[in-house]
């Protein structure tokens, strides 16, 4: 610890947003840049302390307080060495991360806590510009050749990993461009591609393959999979949406969130998409149902497609805007949370449950929703409707965005033959390995929809459990002690 005083002498600090009309008319992200003396400022606010619970609230076991410090005495590339013995992407997390740590962070107990999420960022922004980020192939390898299944943080993760070990590694994406979730899921405003195609060009020149239009089950033989891989890992995401069937649900003009994002993620890209295929909120009454992370995806890229209204809509009720005895410290608080894209208009309702949609010439025109109240029953939060309640919404385009279910099974689960646990996901043992000998499984589609941190670990985690199926032994990083810890609220 640098400066014992640090969080007494300096305050909580982050990079501002571009203001809102400037931003409302391109597709950059929206922070602006944070000087240098300020970051170091930033770290010094943290306080080393004797039990860093920023550790247990990170999924990666990010070693924190070293890096703060580092920054602090403005060693950056001791600092992006630190980092990235823990995590392959920090570039990533730092802006696509809810930032758990810092809710487990101790200044946060009476105090706003540390900015480990942008300092984070900043080390590995500093790193790039600097140079020292490079590619780094293993001095040899160990002739065994590795599949993995899906290019998404959990894939990149164990494909990077395995790669270090010494494998050769073949990463194969369905889509027509590598990156998952993080290509045509995350909004350009949140993470520019270029972000992703950094890295993308680093981990190519290390060695890794990747495959593009490459469908395992569909256009990719299973059975040509297994005949000439020695190992397989599946990590094809969370990709079942969760759906809505009330009345009117077949009408034309409502899709789910999935549908909608990357068709603009692709036009950003620079794709020709006609519009006869293309969805847009332009000039349209929208509503989004769902208030979390993809929900807010979503209220940022209709505002700026030019949506008329914009209203978001969630069934749970309105969270405190600070923490309740229910949300003891430092585990992860359900709380009223704002993202840039609702400091960019639209409106936000709580407790409404949707039950019908009606419309004319077979498209949507109107969501019929009802009030709703929570109560306890038998230590349990129960939804009511709330009697003469019911109320109607002018909807010409209708957004789900309530989180998904579990991966695909129709195609290459059911050909591969691996078992599914209770909620449809891929079932796995501690190694990571599947019901079926050789195949291993890794981040949402083991675990469930989750975080991109808990993704990267599953990654690194799956990683070791196939090294040590091929070689008998592994010397990849582990963090085992992070598996029996209590996770809340989905972090």
């Amino acid at each position: 610890m640098g400066k014992p005083d640090g969080f007494l002498d300096y305050q909580r600090e982050t990079p501002a947003r571009r203001p809102v009309p400037e931003r409302l008319h391109d597709w950059q992200e929206v922070y602006k840049p944070f000087p240098e003396l300020k970051l170091m400022e930033q770290g010094a606010r943290c306080m080393d302390c004797g039990v860093p619970f920023c550790h247990t609230g990170c999924p990666l076991g990010n070693i924190i307080p070293d890096w703060n410090d580092l920054v602090y005495r403005g060693q950056w590339e001791q600092a992006i060495r630190r980092l990235h013995a823990t995590n392959n992407f920090p570039e990533f997390t730092g802006r696509l991360c809810p930032a758990p740590c810092e809710e487990a962070c101790v200044l946060g107990i009476n105090a706003p806590p540390v900015t480990i999420k942008n300092i984070e960022n900043s080390i590995v922004e500093h790193a790039f510009a600097a140079g020292w980020i490079a590619p780094e192939p293993p001095t040899q390898r160990t002739g065994k050749k590795v599949a993995v299944i899906g290019s998404g943080p959990a894939g990149l993760a164990a494909a990077q990993q395995l790669n270090r070990a010494g494998h050769n590694v073949v990463v194969f994406e369905r889509a027509d461009r590598v990156g998952g979730l993080l290509r045509y899921g995350i909004p350009e405003f949140k993470m520019e591609k270029r972000v992703l195609d950094r890295r993308l060009a680093i981990m190519e020149a290390e060695g890794i393959e990747f495959r593009t239009n490459a469908n395992v089950g569909v256009n990719v033989p299973v059975a040509e999979l297994k005949s000439s891989f020695d190992a397989i890992v599946l990590a094809g995401g969370s990709t079942v949406g969760r759906d809505l069937p009330v009345p009117g649900r077949e009408l034309a003009g409502i899709y789910f969130a999935m549908d909608f994002l990357p068709l603009q993620n692709r036009r950003c890209e620079g794709d020709e998409i006609p519009n006869g295929q293309f969805i847009s909120a332009k000039d349209k009454h929208v509503v989004i149902i769902g208030g979390g992370d993809t929900g807010a995806d979503c209220l940022g890229t209709v505002h700026r497609q030019g949506a008329k209204s914009v209203v978001q809509l969630e069934l749970l009720p309105k969270p405190p805007k600070q923490r309740d005895e229910t949300m003891p410290w430092p585990y992860w608080p359900t709380i009223l949370r704002a993202s840039s894209a609702h400091e960019e208009g639209g409106e936000r309702d709580w407790s409404v449950g949707t039950k019908e949609f009606t419309g004319s010439n077979g498209h949507v025109e109107k969501l019929h929703a009802v009030r709703l109240e929570w109560v306890t029953e038998n230590g349990r939060p129960q939804m009511r409707e709330v009697a003469g309640s019911d109320f109607a919404l002018d909807a010409d385009l209708v957004l789900l965005a309530m989180g998904f279910v579990h991966p695909e099974h129709k195609g290459m689960i059911e050909q591969l033959g691996v078992a599914l646990d209770q909620r449809g996901n891929v079932k796995a043992d501690e190694n990571y390995m599947t019901s079926v000998p050789g195949i291993f499984s890794a981040g949402d589609m083991r675990r469930g929809q989750s975080l991109i941190v808990w993704a990267i670990w599953e990654g690194r985690e799956a990683a070791v459990g196939v090294d040590k199926y091929l070689m008998g032994q592994s010397d990849l990083p582990s963090t085992p002690q992070l598996l029996g810890r209590d996770v809340r609220a989905g972090v």
